[in-house]
């Protein structure tokens, strides 16, 4: 409850992002190839940059 007005953190903001990008790449592996390879390739950058921030 007192975490409740916190603000989240950039890095707490590139893991969602990167957790929803995966998820899409894993879903959209199965039908469009083309559309999972560019959800990874935007996964891929924000992972760089979550590596850049620890």
């Amino acid at each position: 409850m007192f975490g409740l007005f916190k603000k989240k953190s950039e890095l707490e903001k590139l893991q969602e992002e990167y957790q929803k990008l995966m998820g899409d790449f894993h879903r959209l592996s199965k039908s469009d190839r083309s559309a999972a390879d560019a959800a990874f390739a935007k996964a891929e950058e924000i992972g760089k940059k979550m590596d850049a921030l620890k």
